[in-house]
């Protein structure tokens, strides 16, 4: 066994903290955690005392794509990174997840099932990342948003196959574009429907019979609105972006927002540090109006969770794997405070990612998902940053302090 003791230690659940703190774990399992001398004593036990340090649950993002093509062309379809190479890449991904604290992903879009074995991979020990939650190939329409990943299907019984096929390889849920999107130029725009919510429906049918769920990429207020009708779990993006494109006006239904919270459904607007770097070149009305969105979103209820959709190149900038902090000081900059943040980053992120029960908060029984940082992000959440140790299931794979050269994602 081992004792970890720290100065704070946050336990993930709302308002619980403990200072001067411990967490003792047995394997890859948490057995408790409270304040300093409350944990069981067990003969053998090894002591890591992290001074000046905070003891918190991994951080998660929810939205993650690590194996997308870097030479992708989005009209023709992919055309660069063999399987072994790309697999490679997806590797170094994790390892970059993992120096930025980060002991969980949810991946909603890869080829070739790549994920799969990557997943299984870390499970094994024969990989170093952190947990992964895999939806493998995006469902869409013939020509449609990311369609060169292999999942197209037009009617309902052509869901239903790409849903089957996806499980029965190893999906841990389905994703499914509601909407177009703007990688996919000849594809739908962004705020058109690319299903009904019948068709929608179809996969989250298929996945709850296997105890699964359904993530729906959605933009406009109709991909958004047949989302919700089709009871799917989480609604990526959430931007109510119509034809005005990205730096457009944006006309928030409240009558949807009201549905989305009322019905429990989990929002990843997709946070990322790029949105700093966009400000640069749209302007601080931009990013004024996202702030304002992600401010109502959570003034009318709706549970919010962090995601960066990293792996894609955004208006020309690159979103790293390793920069998820940098999606959370957007959060902040709304009006969150850092102990918000640091909920829709662990508790809330892993409901929404269907694994709740397994981590987001240092509670017994729980896997032993650990972050250490020097400092205390409830006063200072650049603090995060600080990163001293990271616990994947109770083994230490801190990975600060390492320079790539490799790409997270997308360059063209």
């Amino acid at each position: 066994m081992k004792l970890l003791r720290a100065d704070l230690v946050l336990a993930g659940r709302p308002g619980e903290c403990f200072m001067d703190g411990e967490v003792l774990i047995d394997g890859p399992r948490i057995v408790h955690a409270g304040a300093r001398g409350s944990a069981p004593e067990v003969p053998g036990t090894e002591v890591v005392d992290l001074p000046g340090c905070t003891l918190l649950p991994g951080l998660i993002d929810s939205h993650v794509h690590l194996g997308f093509d870097r030479a992708v062309d989005p009209v023709t379809r992919r055309s660069g990174e063999g399987d072994a190479r790309l697999l490679l890449r997806m590797a170094e991904n994790c390892r970059k997840l993992l120096s930025a604290g980060v002991t969980t992903a949810r991946d909603l879009g890869g080829r070739d099932f790549l994920e799969i074995a990557l997943r299984d991979a870390i499970e094994a020990g024969l990989a170093v990342g952190p947990h992964l939650v895999v939806a493998t190939r995006p469902i869409t329409n013939t020509g449609g948003h990311c369609w060169y990943m292999g999942g197209e299907a037009d009617t309902e019984a052509d869901i239903r196959r790409v849903a089957r096929e996806n499980l029965r390889a190893g999906a841990d849920l389905l994703k499914i574009m509601a909407t177009g999107g703007s990688l996919t130029p000849v594809g739908a725009p962004p705020w058109q429907a690319q299903f009904t919510a019948a068709q929608i429906k179809v996969a989250v049918t298929e996945a709850a019979m296997r105890g699964k769920t359904v993530a729906a990429h959605a933009h406009g207020a109709a991909g958004i609105a047949n989302a919700i009708e089709a009871g799917v779990a989480t609604i990526e993006h959430c931007s109510f972006r119509g034809p005005g494109g990205l730096g457009g006006p944006v006309e928030v239904d409240m009558g949807l927002v009201e549905r989305i919270a009322d019905r429990g459904i989990y929002v990843c607007p997709t946070v990322s540090g790029v949105v700093w770097k966009i400000r640069e070149s749209m302007g601080a009305g931009w990013f004024e109006s996202r702030l304002s969105r992600l401010a109502l979103f959570r003034d009318s209820g709706v549970r919010m969770v962090a995601g960066t959709d990293a792996g894609f190149m955004m208006r020309g900038h690159e979103n790293r794997m390793d920069e998820y902090l940098a999606g959370l000081e957007v959060f902040a900059a709304a009006g969150w405070d850092q102990a918000a943040v640091i909920e829709a980053a662990t508790v809330l992120a892993a409901q929404a990612c269907g694994v709740g029960e397994l981590t987001g908060s240092l509670e017994a029984g729980k896997r032993a998902d650990l972050l250490a940082v020097r400092g205390n992000p409830l006063t200072r959440l650049d603090d995060l940053r600080q990163v001293q140790l990271v616990m994947v299931s109770g083994r230490a794979v801190t990975q600060s302090g390492v320079e790539t050269v490799a790409s997270s994602g997308c360059l063209d």
